[in-house]
């Protein structure tokens, strides 16, 4: 009956230790791909995770892009305040924003080409600029990515990228079982402790009684 009794109290611990990622989703930086199908769709991935979340913030993403035969890069696409604008005419009506939506505290600042093509090959560069606002100052912190695209004819995805995105999903969820034994060994320690607690409070209200 008591096992019986355990697993009952244990359960909502389960389920809310299954329903955390789905209610707070972990931040995880994840490189981008790199290769593009003609005529398909491309994400080109630029994550910048915030180490602090208790902390307000806000991030602004600048895109710009070099194509194979450009000597420099030139201003693609920017987002700020909730708002994205296409800057470079090769791109208009073929660009889209697929990063942080509904909030000005990006993290995933990714952007999404529509109708590939072959002049779409070259590098882009990612700039990831996000101001802490703590409590007497404001922190400032820019990062820059550059990914380099290569447009094919087909799909050819590399080990190395299929590996990459196992091992994050790996990692994913090893760091879920580990929350949740946790989770579990903390709930044994305590109802241990209560079960002492309630051992002795018995013992004493048997002395009571005898005395």
């Amino acid at each position: 009956m008591s096992a019986v009794m355990e697993l009952l109290l244990l359960l909502p611990l389960v389920l809310l230790a299954l329903e955390a990622p789905l209610c707070h989703g972990a931040c995880v930086e994840v490189d981008s791909d790199t290769e593009a199908v003609i005529s398909d769709g491309f994400k080109l991935g630029c994550i910048y995770c915030k180490m602090r979340g208790e902390v307000d913030a806000t991030a602004t993403v600048k895109w710009s892009f070099k194509g194979s035969g450009d000597s420099d890069f030139s201003d693609l696409y920017i987002y700020e305040d909730a708002r994205g604008e296409i800057i470079d005419p090769r791109f208009y009506e073929r660009l889209a924003w697929n990063g942080s939506k509904h909030t000005t505290d990006l993290q995933d600042g990714s952007i999404y080409i529509l109708n590939v093509t072959y002049n779409d090959t070259g590098t882009y560069k990612c700039k990831f600029s996000r101001t802490l606002k703590y409590s007497n100052y404001d922190y400032e912190k820019t990062i820059e990515k550059n990914i380099t695209i290569n447009v094919v004819a087909r799909l050819t995805r590399g080990m190395a990228s299929i590996l990459s995105e196992v091992m994050m999903y790996v990692s994913i969820i090893g760091l879920q079982l580990w929350l949740l034994v946790e989770m579990i060994y903390c709930y044994r320690k305590i109802s241990a402790a209560g079960e002492e607690a309630l051992r002795e409070s018995a013992l004493g209200k048997r002395s009571r009684r005898l005395l």
